[in-house]
C-alpha cells in the first residue's frame, strides 16, 4: 500500500504543477522505493473462522513470525540479555581417561566420547537446534570419531566449567541449569507479554525487505515481483487516495489512466464568452501539436520585443522578471488548466480538451403485451419518435491495462472518478503497462516538483 504521507505530498505537487501524470507510472515509482510504501500481512481463515496460518509479532522489535516457537527462539537469541544472565563457574573435570571424542561432521561441534553419559543428549540437542530438517539417522551417520589429543583436551576443558542462567527482573533470584529450563521459564513467565498472535500486521517497506522469517521473506519477494510486472494493487489504492485529495482521472485513447487537477472539459468558445488572451492560447495549442508551455510563452509573450522566430534551445535569462504580457498568459493558462480546458502532460506537452463525440441512440425495443392487459405506453415526442434519454458519459474505471499512448494523444472526457465502479481488468501475467511515448519518467518529474517545494 502507498504511504499516506507520500501520497499527500504527491497530490500537493500535482495540484501545484497542474500536470497530468500516468497513474501506473506513479505506482511503479512508489513500488521501487521501499520507504514510499508499506506491506500489510493478514491471515486467511477457514470455514470455522480459525486462521489457516497464524501470525505472531515480537513486541521487542516488531518482527513477524509464522509460529510461536520461531518467535521464542528469536527472542532467546537476539534479546537473551534482556531476561537472563549467563554465568560460568569452575567444576570438576570428567573422571576417567578419554582418547577420542565424537565430532559433528556438519558443524565441527565436539559432542564428547560416545560412552559419556551426556553424549546422546548433546547429539539430539544439536540435531534439533540446527539440523532438524535432516533425518536423525542421516545426521547421526555424519558424526565422526576424532583421536586428536588437542580436540580431546578442548572437550575436557569445556566440561570443567558449569554454566548457570540467572533470571533477571524478578523479585527473587532464580538460577537455571540448562537452556531447556530457560526456554520453559520464558514460556511460563514472559511469553504472553512478548509474543502475541495477530490477524493483521503492517510493516514499512524497508522493514519488510529484511524480515527474519525465511518463508515470509520469500512471500514478500514473490508479491513484489508480481506487482513490479503490473502494479495493480498499488494503483488501485493509489487512485482511492488521490480521489480523497480531490484529484480527478481520465484516460488517453481509452487506455492510459492519468491523474490530474481537473478532468478534460471542452471549451466551446462560440457559446462561452472568453477573453482574447484565452482564445489566443487555445488557438495556438490547437494549431501547434506538441506545443509546450515554454514555446507558448515565447510565441505569445516573448521576453524581447521583435522576436519573430524564437529558438527552442535558447534558455531564458536567469532571474528575469516576467513582463506584464507574460504574467497575463501565465494567468490565462493557469485558469485553462485548472478548469480542464487544457491538459499539460508529464512530458510538458499541452493539449486542449476535445469535444466528446455523441453516442449513437439506443435501439428502440418493442414492448410485449401482457396477457389480460394493454401494452405499456411509450412516451412519444412531437416528431412521433420514441424519446430516448441521453446516455451517460463513460466513467473512468481505475485502474485499467495500460497499452501506451502516443505523444499528442487526444484525451477523452469522462465523468468524475467513482470508487464503487473500480474493477480490475484481465491482464496478462507478463504484461507491463508501458509509459506513453515521449513522456519523461514520472519519478524525475514528481521528484523535481517535490524538491522545488
Amino acid at each position: 500500500m502507498p504511504d499516506e504521507k507520500g501520497v499527500e505530498s504527491l497530490a500537493r505537487q500535482i495540484k501545484i504543477t497542474g500536470r497530468a501524470y500516468p497513474l501506473f507510472d506513479i505506482a511503479q515509482m512508489i513500488l521501487q522505493k521501499p520507504e514510499r510504501h508499506a506491506v500489510v500481512f493478514s491471515v486467511k481463515k477457514n470455514a470455522e473462522g480459525q486462521p489457516i496460518q497464524p501470525l505472531f509479532v515480537c513486541a521487542l522489535d516488531d518482527s513477524l513470525w509464522l509460529s510461536e516457537a520461531e518467535a521464542i527462539a528469536h527472542v532467546l537469541k537476539k534479546h537473551f540479555s534482556t531476561f537472563y544472565l549467563a554465568e560460568r563457574t569452575a567444576t570438576e573435570p570428567p573422571k576417567g581417561k578419554y582418547t577420542f571424542v565424537a565430532q559433528c561432521g556438519m558443524s565441527d561441534v565436539i559432542l564428547g566420547p560416545p560412552n559419556y553419559h551426556d553424549y546422546q543428549n548433546q547429539l539430539r540437542k544439536l540435531h534439533a537446534e540446527r539440523f532438524s530438517r535432516v533425518p536423525f539417522e542421516m545426521y547421526k551417520s555424519r558424526v565422526r570419531i576424532v583421536r586428536d589429543e588437542e580436540v580431546v583436551k578442548k572437550w575436557i576443558d569445556n566440561q570443567s566449567w558449569k554454566t548457570e542462567y540467572v533470571c533477571l527482573n524478578l523479585p527473587e533470584p532464580l538460577r537455571l541449569d540448562t537452556l531447556e529450563a530457560v526456554e520453559k521459564h520464558f514460556r511460563e513467565t514472559h511469553k504472553e507479554n512478548i509474543i502475541k498472535p495477530v490477524e493483521s500486521h503492517t510493516l514499512v517497506g524497508t522493514e519488510a525487505r529484511v524480515l527474519r522469517s525465511p518463508e515470509l521473506l520469500r512471500l514478500v519477494r514473490s508479491v513484489w515481483e508480481d506487482q513490479r510486472r503490473f502494479p495493480l494493487q498499488i494503483a488501485t489504492v493509489l487512485s482511492q487516495q488521490f480521489a480523497s485529495h480531490g484529484l480527478q482521472f481520465f484516460k488517453v485513447n481509452k487506455t492510459v489512466t492519468h491523474v490530474c487537477i481537473a478532468r478534460p472539459h471542452h471549451l466551446d468558445m462560440e457559446a462561452t464568452p472568453v477573453s482574447e488572451g484565452v482564445k489566443r492560447i487555445v488557438d495556438h495549442i490547437n494549431t501547434h501539436p506538441k506545443c509546450t508551455r515554454r514555446r507558448l510563452m515565447e510565441v505569445l509573450a516573448p521576453a524581447q520585443a521583435g522576436t519573430d522566430s524564437p529558438k527552442e534551445d535558447t534558455p531564458p535569462p536567469a532571474n528575469a522578471e516576467p513582463t506584464p504580457e507574460q504574467t497575463a498568459v501565465i494567468a490565462d493558462l493557469h485558469w485553462l488548466i485548472h478548469q480542464g480546458h487544457v491538459i499539460e502532460f508529464a512530458n510538458g506537452t499541452l493539449e486542449t480538451a476535445k469535444k466528446p463525440l455523441p453516442r449513437p441512440p439506443r435501439p428502440e425495443s418493442t414492448p410485449r403485451e401482457k396477457p389480460g392487459g394493454p401494452a405499456p405506453q411509450t412516451e412519444v415526442a412531437e416528431t412521433g419518435e420514441a424519446a430516448v434519454s441521453e446516455p451517460n458519459v463513460e466513467s473512468a474505471s481505475v485502474p485499467g491495462p495500460e497499452s501506451g499512448a502516443a505523444e499528442g494523444a487526444k484525451p477523452t472526457e469522462d465523468v468524475p472518478f467513482a470508487e464503487k465502479e473500480m474493477t480490475a481488468p484481465e491482464v496478462s501475467a507478463h504484461e507491463t503497462p508501458p509509459t506513453a511515448a515521449g513522456q519523461e519518467p514520472v519519478e524525475t518529474s514528481v521528484g523535481r516538483a517535490e524538491s522545488q517545494s
